[in-house]
């Protein structure tokens, strides 16, 4: 069982201003949540505080009918270390309605791929997933670009995780280009950019300097990161990341550029158990997002208010997979032979120096803040201040993460901080 050893932040929240658009396709258990089911008199209802003791939030749900909504989550399957981004989700959303809302978590995105994900929402197959934008890069333009500005912050497979991951809910919530796209598509953001896990090198030779990556082929996840790969001499591959195994199996690419999570999941170090990671600036993100349904307002408030908090205070379950996710991985890599090393110095100034070029390409495309680097750098310390205050700290390296990570570590503390002190609330349904 995970300790529960950080305590309840003390800041109260109130909701304060009304987000998102339209209609989200539910089953109702009793009644009809669907066609305006917005409880006993047709009206949005009332809602609650976030820090509203049960007590109110049962009064709130009195006279509001049962509802399923079916939430696709990042995981292949309820064992997966990927697991509690969706089982945490779940437990908050039914706990907190006191069972009047049911999640039925899909695996596997057994109804949508990656590809398809917003178009099941719109249509209303889903009603809550996570997806992934930056896979559609013309699309979600402002997403790609602050994908591509993360790269400043500085990474490590722990701390680095958690610091970059509420930075980037800050910028995902302050960008009106971001918000605006997904209200264009009748979708609900309830984490409008997630940061994810970093990316490191998985290749089945070891390459941590500047020659071993000429002539690579590299499977990669953004245009970005296309960028970086052609830059240091590799081919870039664009790929679902279902296809990597088999493709680095036959030799098709030789190394993935990705997040150690799902290269976990997937069993990838059985075919290429070599890891290289940077320890200044790194490759740039592929964010996802948590998104409703386009049916979200028709909920009742209350419905809506516990599906936002509980979505903000689930990234206690996103971290513990993408944190848990890096040491499985570093466990697996060595267990197959493989070299867990940083890259070499000039290796790293290299990708530093045109991730910077990449930064500056991003700021002319006009969708991000021109002073965004700078507000990176202050989010970025205010933020690793308050997680040391935490006890969120780094014993160690990539390389013997493995050894030091405590697998009992509870992030508990890591989302009630992001959403009680951060951006997120102004959004809050009301």
């Amino acid at each position: 069982m995970r300790k529960r050893s950080i305590g309840r932040l003390p800041r109260a929240a109130t909701a304060t201003a009304a987000f998102g658009v339209c209609a989200l396709a539910l089953s109702a258990c009793a009644g009809s949540a669907a066609g305006g089911g917005s409880g006993a008199d047709g009206e949005a209802g009332e809602g609650f505080a976030y820090d509203a003791p049960q007590e109110e939030v049962d009064e709130a749900l009195e006279d509001l009918d049962p509802v399923t909504i079916k939430f696709q989550p990042s995981s292949a399957s309820p064992d997966s270390v990927m697991a509690p981004a969706g089982t945490v989700f779940k437990e908050l959303v039914e706990e907190r309605s006191g069972g009047k809302i049911t999640v039925e978590i899909i695996w596997g995105q057994a109804i949508a791929s990656y590809a398809e994900v917003h178009d099941a929402l719109g249509d209303g197959r889903l009603d809550v997933a996570y997806t992934l934008p930056v896979y559609d890069p013309a699309q979600f333009a402002a997403v790609n670009d602050l994908g591509t500005v993360m790269a400043a912050v500085k990474p490590s497979p722990f701390q680095g995780e958690l610091v970059a991951n509420a930075v980037g809910n800050e910028l995902g919530w302050n960008n009106e280009s971001v918000l605006d796209t997904y209200e264009e598509l009748g979708l609900t953001p309830l984490t409008p950019f997630a940061a994810s896990g970093g990316y490191y090198s998985v290749c089945n030779s070891v390459v941590d300097s500047e020659d071993d990556w000429d002539g690579l082929q590299v499977r990669i996840a953004s245009t970005a990161q296309a960028a970086q790969v052609k830059h240091l001499g590799a081919t870039p591959v664009s790929m679902e990341y279902a296809e990597t195994f088999e493709a680095l199996q036959r030799g098709t690419v030789d190394c993935t550029l990705g997040q150690l999570v799902p290269s976990a999941e997937s069993g990838i170090f059985e075919v290429a158990p070599n890891l290289g990671y940077t320890t200044e600036n790194s490759f740039s993100r592929s964010p996802g997002a948590y998104l409703a349904g386009s049916g979200f307002k028709d909920l009742p408030l209350a419905y809506q208010q516990i599906i936002f908090d509980s979505n903000a205070l689930a990234a206690e379950g996103g971290l513990e997979a993408v944190i848990g996710g890096n040491a499985d991985a570093v466990r697996q890599a060595k267990e197959a032979g493989g070299e867990v090393e940083p890259f070499d110095e000039n290796l790293q100034s290299a990708i530093s120096e045109y991730s910077e070029e990449l930064s500056e390409a991003a700021l002319e495309n006009g969708l991000i803040d021109e002073n965004i680097l700078d507000n990176i750098a202050a989010s970025e310390e205010e933020w690793t201040k308050r997680f040391e205050e935490l006890g969120y700290v780094d014993d160690g390296t990539v390389s013997d993460f493995d050894e030091w990570f405590d697998e009992d570590t509870d992030f508990s503390g890591y989302a009630k901080a992001v959403y009680e002190e951060g951006t997120a609330q102004e959004h809050r349904p009301s």
